[in-house]
């Protein structure tokens, strides 16, 4: 069985993120979406309302479970026995980046991959940062999330 563990802060998941769910769906047996607990971001919202939020997201898909993790990645990935760790690219401002935490990985685990991929041009400009920001403002991000995280950024932000 072929796992791949996506991880991130998903503060909130988007339809980008969930692009890449769907996709990752199909080149994998098992997707482990791994929720970051220990991040230097100031979440909007808690550990398990990320995770009951991604959750809502993936009902449709049976092979796509959601996980919240503390601790180094890599290893989280080894305790499932995940041999890939993907990341999304939005664009090439992500890359330096991402490459970085791709080399720091491969040197703690030379056992474990990283893929990347970008998603959907319609969603390649939707990060969880500016959501979150026009949410606050009172703006309309019903087409960048799903209903339930729309709704629960509404009432974040009420």
């Amino acid at each position: 069985m072929r796992s791949v563990v996506y991880p991130g802060s998903f503060d909130p998941v988007t339809n980008g993120h969930s692009d890449l769910i769907a996709r990752a769906s199909h080149l994998f047996d098992r997707v482990i979406v791994a929720v970051a607990e220990d991040t230097i971001k100031a979440p909007t919202f808690s550990v398990a309302d990320r995770v009951r939020l991604l959750q809502t997201t993936v009902l449709e898909y049976d092979n796509v479970e959601v996980l919240s993790f503390s601790g180094l990645l890599v290893e989280f990935a080894r305790s499932l026995q995940a041999p890939v760790i993907m990341r999304g690219l939005r664009a090439v401002s992500d890359f330096e980046y991402e490459f970085q935490l791709a080399g720091m990985n491969r040197r703690m685990a030379p056992d474990i991959e990283t893929l990347f991929l970008t998603p959907a041009e319609q969603y390649a400009y939707i990060s969880s940062s500016l959501v979150k920001e026009i949410a606050r403002l009172g703006g309309d991000v019903s087409g960048f999330v799903a209903p339930s995280v729309y709704a629960a950024l509404v009432e974040r932000f009420r």
